[in-house]
């Protein structure tokens, strides 16, 4: 296949702003590392293959290498993965595929693609390190373009289920999967910090694309479960105004206990099966409270681990009362003396405190 009819796409910002479907033809080692939204992972080359060419490079060299390669990817194995990605480009027409620099196995699956299909699909130039190097680079500069206020306030004031209803906002638990804090861990594994951080990039660009210039962020420590919050961000945000979001414990305990206990053990039966989705649910309670033993201290942790146990003796039925109890300990004892330390610490950027209906009216005001 001519050189000519190996098209290459180096138009970064239009892939991403337009959702361009993209086939992901690296190892899925190192597809797990870090990929892109509207990715799906084909590779040419498995694990075990990847390993075997890398040894007998080192070994043999490069020629050798590619040698080797053409042997292990032949015959059967070679036509399902022709096949898998003949169907994407079907599917796909207007997508385009990368490898990790953009060179040989990119080549390699656009040469096969055409003489199996006709088709002449691009391939990225730079592949994956210049698209990743082209999204560090853009949240650097969308976040030094962008302003931002924070939505702040108590453990269980539905700060997010605000955030949900304005237009010009980022939704940074929803990017990181999970609802930061201890407790917050969701059915869902949590991408890879790489995944995170393109994923959060090309959320801001699209917004300086729709020439909005100030955001509406939940107010967030710098870890949102086991993932870090990018530092240049970090430091625009502590910088950033203040709206604090207040409601009444009562309204507090229950919007915990639908999220944590209602729909949290629902969301693990449905991605585990119902045995396995439950025991997962509780587990991940009990441990969530073990993470703040230390900051609890022995006594208030071994009343809190009491009440859990008890909410948790019959974990199918989902104890009302029993679950109630132990999530307003936690609020008095920890979480809300907790936040209130944090917040007389930003005490002078507070612009605004209200309730939910205030507080989605100063937004109206300022078109969030």
């Amino acid at each position: 296949m001519p050189k000519t009819l190996l098209p290459q796409r180096d138009d970064y910002r239009q892939l991403f702003l337009n959702e361009t479907p993209l086939l992901d033809v690296r190892a899925p080692v190192e597809y797990e590392l870090g990929a892109f939204p509207v990715t799906q992972n084909v590779p040419i080359i498995d694990n075990d293959e990847r390993q075997a060419i890398g040894l007998c490079y080192k070994q043999k060299g490069q020629e050798h290498a590619i040698e080797l390669g053409y042997q292990l990817v032949s015959g059967d194995l070679k036509a399902q993965r022709i096949a898998a990605w003949v169907d994407f480009v079907q599917q796909y027409r207007k997508g385009a595929l990368y490898c990790f620099r953009g060179g040989m196995r990119s080549e390699i699956t656009q040469r096969w693609i055409y003489e199996q299909s006709g088709f002449i699909y691009p391939r990225i130039k730079g592949g994956y390190k210049a698209l990743r190097h082209f999204l560090l680079n853009e949240l650097d500069v969308s976040i030094a373009q962008l302003d931002f206020t924070l939505l702040s306030g108590r453990t269980g004031v539905g700060k997010t289920n605000l955030l949900y209803t304005m237009t010009r906002q980022v939704d940074l638990e929803g990017i990181y999967r999970h609802c930061g804090s201890a407790f917050g861990k969701i059915a869902q594994q949590q991408p890879s910090q790489i995944d995170i951080e393109n994923e959060l990039s090309i959320i801001l660009m699209k917004h300086c694309h729709w020439q909005h210039s100030h955001l509406l962020l939940e107010d967030e420590s710098a870890n949102i479960g086991s993932r870090r919050i990018p530092d240049v961000l970090l430091e625009k945000m502590a910088m950033a105004p203040v709206v604090v979001l207040e409601s009444s414990q009562d309204d507090r305990v229950e919007l915990i206990y639908q999220k944590y206990i209602v729909d949290s053990c629902q969301q693990h039966q449905a991605r585990y099966g119902i045995e396995q989705g439950v025991r997962l649910w509780v587990d991940n309670l009990s441990y969530a409270l073990l993470k703040i033993k230390r900051r609890l201290g022995g006594a208030r942790y071994a009343d809190a681990k009491t009440m859990l146990d008890v909410a948790l003796a019959k974990p199918y039925e989902l104890a009302i009362a029993e679950h109630k109890t132990w999530i307003a300990f936690l609020l008095n004892e920890y979480y809300d003396t907790m936040y209130d330390y944090q917040l007389k610490n930003k005490a002078d950027r507070v612009l605004f405190k209200g309730n939910k209906q205030e507080v989605k009216a100063y937004f109206k005001k300022y078109a969030f």
